[in-house]
């Protein structure tokens, strides 16, 4: 299923990121384990740490490439042991949902995670995640056809607006910058 891949999601890991990068990770004790609970199906239902699923591949696919490039003669043994270690790796994501969930149970309150789950799980919930994204792209299409009438619109009538306040001693752009006839 297409998760939501919109401002929310950007938004959301941002936030996550955030508190954890600026020291503030939230303590396990301090919020009570159904709190967590109710976050994590938010998380889930939301699709908020997606995003993050492609940053050990991503480091074992630039760390391959760096020794290999400086190993050429070892690429076989090199890609092995990177594989290796990265699927030795690979249950640490975990550690980046706990604190996903422990973010989002202190940003919200139990009832606002539980509300979320259930709505984003609904039907009608997984639609807006699934189709959002394509409503934005057309909204953005939208607007900038709406700016590019509105202004043309704006400068048309300000030119005869202004025509009418100062008269002929309005020139065009193009008279104003032709030289002086003789």
């Amino acid at each position: 299923m297409i998760r939501y891949q919109g401002f929310g999601r950007v938004a959301a890991a941002a936030l996550v990121v955030g508190c954890v990068m600026l020291g503030a990770p939230a303590k396990a004790q301090d919020v009570p384990e159904a709190h967590v609970q109710a976050a994590r199906s938010a998380i889930a239902a939301l699709g908020v740490t997606n995003g993050f699923d492609n940053i050990l591949p991503g480091l074992s696919g630039r760390l391959k490439t760096q020794l290999i490039q400086a190993y050429p003669n070892l690429e076989d043994a090199i890609t092995k042991t990177v594989d290796e270690q990265t699927l030795a790796l690979a249950p640490r994501r975990g550690d980046l949902e706990k604190e996903a969930a422990l973010v989002y149970a202190k940003a919200f309150t139990q009832e606002d995670l539980t509300r979320m789950a259930e709505f984003f799980t609904s039907e009608t919930g997984k639609k807006l995640l699934k189709d959002q994204p394509i409503a934005n792209r057309e909204l953005g299409k939208a607007a900038e056809i709406w700016a590019a009438g509105v202004g043309r619109d704006l400068e048309k009538n300000a030119n005869e607006a202004l025509l009418k306040v100062v008269g002929t001693e309005m020139q065009t752009p193009a008279a104003a910058t032709e030289a002086p006839k003789p």
